[in-house]
């Protein structure tokens, strides 16, 4: 496989510690964002004094347009992709299902959902035998969320993250023979800024003591176990879902 990587919603996060630790592997590194230009541009310092090639590409993965022009860029200024983390999720502020409206489940399914499948989409034009390429890897984030429901906090970002781990398992079958390996990573709490988006930016200190480990998370864990997946260690595995949660 190649090794130019995109990783959307990389300018923070579990993103932001991908982009870095797949730099320090050997990768090129498109740096996708939407709003955070600054810490993009950053993250894409940080890249290039590791001695590797990166962009950072303002594009909302929600948007069909914003992703062809997002692939379109990245063959542009680093040639044919070879890995994909599809990393960019939204969630809003905690809620009852009750208090939902369709507004607001929109924005969740088209980031989280929609947005995940056009870039495996893109990626799969590029990467697949069938349209000559040397095959690849896709890696989706999920959430533990996926498996606890997030009763009264975030049903449907929880739903969101369902989806993602059935569209997973599907892809992966589907362009197996394609030489592209799909898998998925399932954090659990991890300390990351995504929380303060919720209304609760406290909330890994005020679970930790339903995790067995008795600690949230840190973005580096879970982006070690994305470059495995992405990596040839990972050769006979596609359409796994990966657990980092501590063991919840």
């Amino acid at each position: 496989m190649g090794k130019v990587l995109i990783v959307t919603g990389a300018s923070r996060g579990i993103g932001a510690a991908t982009a870095r630790l797949a730099a320090a592997r050997g990768y090129d590194v498109c740096v996708n964002y939407v709003r955070n230009r600054a810490a993009a541009d950053a993250l894409v310092e940080d890249i290039v004094a590791l001695g590797r090639r990166a962009i950072a590409v303002g594009a909302d993965v929600a948007s069909e347009a914003d992703v062809v022009r997002l692939f379109e860029t990245v063959d542009r200024s680093l040639g044919r992709v070879g890995a994909l983390v599809n990393n960019a999720g939204i969630l809003e502020r905690q809620s009852r299902v009750e208090q939902m409206d369709a507004a607001r489940l929109a924005r969740i399914l088209a980031t989280n959902v929609t947005g995940s499948f056009l870039c495996a989409r893109e990626a799969v034009r590029r990467m697949s035998h069938e349209h000559g390429g040397g095959g690849g890897a896709i890696v989706n984030v999920s959430s533990a969320a996926a498996r606890l429901g997030s009763p009264n906090e975030y049903v449907d970002y929880a739903a969101s993250k369902g989806a993602i781990e059935t569209f997973t398992i599907g892809l992966a079958r589907e362009v197996a023979e394609q030489g592209i390996r799909v898998n998925a990573v399932r954090p659990g709490i991890i300390a990351t800024e995504i929380h303060a988006s919720g209304g609760d930016p406290d909330r890994p200190e005020r679970v930790k003591g339903a995790i067995p480990m008795k600690r949230a998370g840190h973005a580096q864990e879970v982006a070690a176990a994305i470059l495995w997946l992405l990596s040839d260690e990972a050769s006979y595995s596609t359409g796994a879902i990966l657990d980092v949660s501590g063991g919840r």
